[in-house]
């Protein structure tokens, strides 16, 4: 059975739904967007998206089943997540918010930010989880599965870039708030990211 005009209707508003949904990349662009412009958020964006093609190529084709059959493999990412979430919440509490009357101050490499964003993405459990739970149920591997795949991970990576770019902007226009109350974005993302740290240890057996 081929992939219906039902099926991709059905898996759009399932990740239109992850997407409006302010997790991890979307806290960490929020932050940027307000420390250091919305430029900086497509090179994060780029990352992130970047990594969301390289798991769900090797979900589908390679590892899709490690992390199913084997919890050890995906708790060893859930950990290596953990620890950059802690150090994000940290470089994000320490960051000083972008004046929007001086010109755009590079502190960090267009590399980092990319870096950033692949990481982030790179090793959240959620995404490692999404793709061999999700994915399949919309490819059908007895016809051409590689076209089906194409079509799904091509639409999941633009919306979620364009998702991405939607919450830079709405926090690039906060900017004039922010600037008048410097740290409370900074402080509230951090919190929220170490939040969600805490929340992966507690709710695993480890």
């Amino acid at each position: 059975m081929k992939m219906l005009p039902l099926e991709y209707f059905l898996f759009l508003q399932i990740i239109l739904f992850l997407f409006i949904t302010p997790g991890t990349p979307r806290i960490v662009i929020i932050s940027y967007s307000m420390n250091y412009g919305l430029k900086s958020c497509v090179w994060t964006a780029l990352g992130d998206v970047t990594a969301n093609l390289i798991q769900g190529t090797l979900v589908i084709f390679v590892i899709g089943s490690l992390f199913l059959d084997n919890p050890i493999f995906l708790k060893t990412f859930k950990w290596i997540g953990i620890i950059y979430l802690v150090y994000l919440a940290y470089d994000i509490y320490n960051s000083r918010p972008k004046d929007i009357n001086s010109l755009p101050k590079h502190e960090k490499s267009i590399f980092s930010f990319f870096k950033d964003g692949f990481l982030v993405a790179g090793t959240s459990p959620k995404a490692w989880m999404f793709f061999p739970l999700i994915f399949p149920q919309f490819i059908d591997f007895n016809s051409n599965y590689i076209a089906q795949f194409i079509i799904l991970i091509v639409t999941y990576m633009v919306l979620d870039f364009v998702s991405l770019i939607g919450y830079a902007v709405l926090a690039n226009k906060l900017i004039v708030w922010i600037k008048a109350n410097p740290k409370v974005i900074n402080t509230i993302s951090a919190c929220v990211l170490l939040i969600i740290a805490l929340i992966i240890v507690v709710t695993q057996n480890y």
